[in-house]
């Protein structure tokens, strides 16, 4: 024990000395410390005096541009989901598989048209300016020129090109998911019959023929807006446009095996009403994102979204509790949608407060459509794609004329009142209705002879064994429900 302590001692005194040495600084090396300090402290310095702080423009830009961008993700989601829930939950569950592929096809081949032509054909060219078109846009945007960022040598830096107050590629992609569901609405009307190889190049040819001119009319400064014809989010533009197609396609295809002879019900209903709340939420950005900038135009246009369409959600149900004795889920569901779709060409140019009433009369007047016009004209619009959004559609564009006010927007830039009841006269009125009539009569001509000259080298339709089958199995291979 006595050796052990002894060992103990030794080892203490041993370590001391080294302590000491670690701890022990030397002058020199403390000197350099403090200079690399200093020297770093200096750098600092400079470097937070060359960085500026943003100015008000730039940060009012950025603002702007991530509200412009969530508003891309809302419109996106409108398809797929939303959309694509909405109609698989109406056909038969036989066909549930081809509605959702229908609408994420679609996503992905639209998404490549508009970045190659279509962007350019629908607002390529500036309006005033030499070589302006009013009919079309010119090749100013082909293959994303001008368009995408691009290295600038003499600063060092990338350059973004800028559409207004957002930079162009956040407009381009804005744009383009309108571009994406104007068609995918379209396929509620041939659901359960259409061939899929058909409606692939019929809706690239359509989009092109049809949707980019209009796009170009009303948003580019080109004929519809030379007329004084408004339209803040697609009233003319992509519901009517889609529902007059949709008439015209379930016209010429047909109407579905045994529908006058069998019960052909909803398969899934809860689909539907998942549909609903997500085309409902997107919408938000459809409608309140059209205004491009995050602002007063864009809180309003969003709250008289919401409202018409909560106006559209209980009109509806409360004609069926009148007529038929019970509200039923499916018809509050068509009166948020007729809502929705009625307010979008107004959302911009109408109070809040006339937005309800957009909603009850949109819901009035497809709840007709929907039921004694397509009966008594005996067409088989599976989806009711014209009854809700082709309607709705020209009735939004109508009410803008009359209800349109100053408060909202100043559509005049001089102040003078907008609407007709404003006190407007009716020069708004005639222009709505000049660019509902030649939609109208545009989209039928060329829908028909696209539809004509492909169901004579193509085939519109599936062959009744493939019909009776489901278009799931007989096009994709696969079935949405698999009992084991």
């Amino acid at each position: 024990m006595r050796y052990f302590l002894l060992a103990i001692s030794l080892t203490y005194c041993c370590l001391l000395p080294l302590n000491a040495v670690e701890g022990h600084e030397d002058p020199d090396t403390e000197q350099e410390t403090s200079q690399e300090q200093s020297a770093a402290q200096e750098d600092s310095t400079q470097s937070s005096e060359k960085e500026t702080p943003p100015t008000t423009e730039e940060a009012a830009s950025a603002g702007h541009n991530a509200w412009m961008m969530t508003s891309c993700a809302l419109v996106l989601f409108m398809t797929a989901p939303g959309l694509a829930l909405f109609y698989c939950g109406l056909v038969r569950r036989k066909n549930v598989l081809s509605l959702m592929m229908q609408c994420i096809f679609l996503m992905g081949l639209m998404t490549i048209v508009w970045s190659l032509w279509g962007y350019s054909l629908c607002f390529g060219g500036t309006p005033n300016e030499a070589g302006f078109n009013k009919w079309i846009g010119n090749g100013q945007y082909l293959f994303m020129n001008e368009v995408q960022g691009t290295w600038n040598t003499e600063s060092g830096k990338t350059d973004f090109p800028s559409e207004g107050k957002i930079p162009r590629l956040t407009h381009m992609l804005f744009q383009g998911m309108f571009f994406i569901i104007t068609p995918a609405l379209i396929c509620g009307a041939f659901a359960e019959r259409i061939k899929f190889s058909t409606l692939v190049v019929f809706m690239v040819l359509w989009n092109t023929l049809v949707y980019c001119p209009l796009c170009h009319w009303m948003w580019d400064g080109g004929w519809f807006a030379q007329q004084g014809a408004v339209d803040f989010a697609g009233g003319a533009v992509v519901h009517i446009s889609s529902g007059v197609a949709a008439l015209v396609c379930a016209l010429l295809i047909g109407k579905r095996l045994g529908l006058e002879s069998e019960s052909m019900p909803p398969h899934n209903l809860t689909y539907t009403v998942m549909g609903t709340a997500m085309l409902w939420f997107g919408w938000f950005g459809f409608n309140a994102g059209s205004g491009l900038a995050s602002d007063g135009l864009a809180a309003s246009a969003f709250a008289a979204t919401h409202f018409s369409a909560a106006a559209g959600a209980l009109t509806w149900p409360t004609i069926e509790w009148i007529t038929r004795g019970k509200p039923t889920v499916l018809g509050t569901c068509s009166g948020a949608i007729a809502g929705l779709a009625c307010i979008t060409p107004a959302s911009g140019y109408v109070s809040p407060l006339s937005a309800i009433l957009i909603g009850v009369l949109a819901s009035v007047c497809c709840y007709y459509a929907c039921t004694a016009l397509k009966a008594k004209l005996g067409y088989d619009d599976s989806l009711d794609v014209f009854g809700i959004h082709g309607v709705g559609g020209t009735l939004g564009m109508l009410l803008t004329g009359l209800l349109a006010t100053r408060a909202v927007y100043d559509v005049n830039e001089n102040g003078s009142p907008v609407g007709l009841i404003e006190g407007g006269g009716f020069g708004l009125l005639k222009s709505q209705l000049l660019a509902v009539v030649v939609t109208y009569v545009f989209t039928i001509v060329v829908t028909l002879i696209l539809l004509r000259i492909l169901d004579a080298t193509m085939g519109l339709r599936i062959s009744q064994e493939e019909e009776i089958e489901g278009i799931d199995l007989s096009q994709h291979g696969e079935e949405g429900y698999i009992s084991v």
